[in-house]
């Protein structure tokens, strides 16, 4: 294995000189990722000492795994070191404090050597990302630390801050780390060759879905594409790797933050004249699977697109909703129930937007029919002009197969929505409260449209509607919805009363 190099301890070890196999990722969409590897190993009866570099930059050790594939012979790892601190100039530097040093200083169009002792290196000695598993309050000292060293040197009796100029260091020692290592005591009872399976979990590699959805310019027949986006930060390239994804809400803690996503684009690959399915999907335990169909090359800092569903005629619905009431969550947040039922401005505030969903079934009966990771959807219309033109974005959660997709995508420009009391009466001797409201809903297009009218009996759990001028169906136990079809340049009036009792 390249970057594979051995120490020798109890005995030798001889890893093969033949180029590995293809690694292999399951990549989830929560910023991580497992790793799998074959390794070559030539083990000694006794103890092998073995050091391991080619490994991501964010592996967490205590999620490595060294079997037999086999499962015939068995290997223990009776010690193993991480070393996550590869050598650089603020760790050299710190590693001759107290000392003096050579360094390369340019004066005018000259470069001189200069000797300076090194006060203060300015070396921060761990990590953010390692000192999270030890808690906030170290995490913050680190910071503060970090925030505040600079090294300071000494130069011909003067001490400055800063380096005078670039550092020249004595040759490196042999324990010297140039990049993250693994390095293992392996204890095994017959010596022998072993190509072992190296896993382990890994920071630093996720993925996310995308869908970018056309309709004509009339009608709801839509055509879907949806890519899956993959992000490699890890700090090492996987060279031909074969990659499955993981979609679903797996419990995975996380000790650090997600990057920036950037995006790339990618050309569906054809084969033998026919389109090829990219990304196969399955079931796998409460998640799902998704499988490129190629090997891959994920470099490191490299973001890669594979489309993995494309699906037309796609029948979709538009849907108008108009949720009337304006309620400010910050004005009236941690209320109950019984402070809202004698609160009489409680909702009265008028919401004038009308919601632009769109809708559709996940189905194989409608061109699809697999399940949907979660992911961002892009909504495109087509122009007059052939033109396509973006009309709105949001998010899915993950979607099973014959499940309703619903997407809210803005605002209606030509649709008006207006909402008031009419009337307010509270008794608390008798225990009851009547309350009337007043809907109007205008439609300024050219052609009818149909809106969902969604009312909210929130001022107590039991209610009746004593007096409506619409058909209505109730929802849940707090919502009703009055579907109504307004004509074009028109405006249609909704009202009721809501009997609440206690």
């Amino acid at each position: 294995m390249r970057h594979l190099a051995c120490l020798i301890a109890a005995c030798a070890v001889c890893l093969a000189a033949d180029e590995p196999p293809s690694p292999s990722l399951t990549i989830y969409n929560q910023n991580f990722a497992v790793v799998r590897q074959e390794m070559p190993l030539d083990l000694k009866a006794g103890v092998t000492s073995v050091r391991v570099t080619d490994i991501t930059m964010h592996l967490e050790p205590d999620s490595v795994i060294l079997r037999d594939p086999a499962g015939k012979r068995p290997v223990q790892v009776l010690e193993q070191n991480y070393r996550a601190d590869p050598v650089s100039e603020s760790l050299l530097l710190s590693l001759y404090e107290g000392k003096t040093i050579d360094f390369l200083v340019q004066r005018g169009d000259k470069q001189e050597v200069v000797p300076g002792k090194i006060i203060r290196s300015g070396y921060v000695p761990h990590n953010s990302m390692a000192m999270n598993r030890y808690g906030q309050q170290y995490y913050q000292a680190q910071m503060a630390y970090s925030q505040g060293e600079q090294p300071i040197i000494e130069i011909e009796g003067k001490v400055r801050f800063g380096l005078p100029g670039t550092p020249m260091f004595p040759v490196l020692a042999d324990d010297t780390v140039l990049k993250p290592t693994l390095q293992w005591l392996l204890a095994s009872d017959k010596s022998g060759p072993l190509r072992a399976e190296f896993s382990y979990v890994s920071g630093g590699l996720t993925w996310e879905a995308d869908y970018n959805i056309v309709a004509p310019e009339k009608g709801g027949a839509v055509d879907l594409v949806g890519w899956v986006t993959m992000d490699n930060q890890s700090g090492k390239a996987f060279e031909n790797a074969r990659i499955k994804l993981m979609a679903g809400d797996v419990s995975k803690i996380q000790p650090g933050q997600e990057g920036d996503r950037a995006y790339a684009f990618r050309q569906a690959v054809e084969v033998n004249g026919a389109m090829a399915p990219t990304v196969t999907e399955k079931a796998f335990d409460e998640y799902h699977l998704y499988t490129l169909a190629r090997s891959t090359t994920l470099h490191d800092r490299e973001t890669k697109q594979v489309e993995f569903v494309r699906a037309g005629k796609v029948a979709t619905k538009q849907v108008y909703i108009y949720d009337g009431a304006k309620i400010d969550p910050n004005r009236y947040n941690g209320w109950n129930l019984e402070t809202i039922r004698n609160q009489a401005e409680y909702g009265t505030e008028s919401n004038p937007k009308i919601w632009v969903m769109r809708e559709f079934s996940n189905s194989e009966a409608n061109h699809l029919g697999m399940p949907l990771p979660r992911g961002r959807v892009r909504f495109y219309r087509r122009n007059e002009d052939g033109q396509i033109e973006f009309t709105g974005e949001n998010v899915i959660d993950h979607t099973p197969k014959d499940e309703l997709v619903r997407v809210y995508t803005g605002n209606a420009f030509d649709l008006v929505g207006e909402r008031r009391r009419t009337d307010y009466k509270l008794d608390l001797n008798k225990h009851l409260l009547d309350e009337s409201f007043e809907i109007k809903v205008r439609n300024h297009k050219k052609e009818p449209v149909d809106v969902r009218v969604v009312e909210h009996l929130y001022r107590w759990i039991n209610w009746d509607i004593s007096v409506h001028s619409d058909a209505f169906k109730k929802n849940d136990s707090k919502t009703i919805e009055f579907p109504v079809t307004i004509a074009p340049d028109q405006e249609k009036t909704i009202t009721y009363t809501a009997h609440y009792t206690w």
